[in-house]
């Protein structure tokens, strides 16, 4: 498996600290995401944020979903 970029280490760590900030886990993550109309596994978004290969969208669904509004990104 090829390593990730920094800035898909970027990514998927400030997903993992915005949904760890909220206390919000994975499963919780599928049903948030659900509510807003992304359908996802569990199994899926594990498998995105370990390869740290997911779009744009994606992240700002999971954001919306836990409600960061508001996230610092550090230089």
């Amino acid at each position: 498996m090829p390593e990730r970029s920094p800035w898909e280490d970027k990514a998927a760590n400030l997903l993992k600290a915005e949904l760890k900030r909220r206390g919000v886990t994975y499963a919780q993550l599928v049903d948030r995401l659900d509510a807003i109309g992304v359908s996802e596994s569990e199994r899926n978004i594990r498998n995105k944020v370990s390869r740290g290969k997911f779009t744009a969208a994606f992240l700002l669904q999971c954001l919306e979903a836990i409600d960061a509004h508001d996230v610092r990104i550090a230089a």
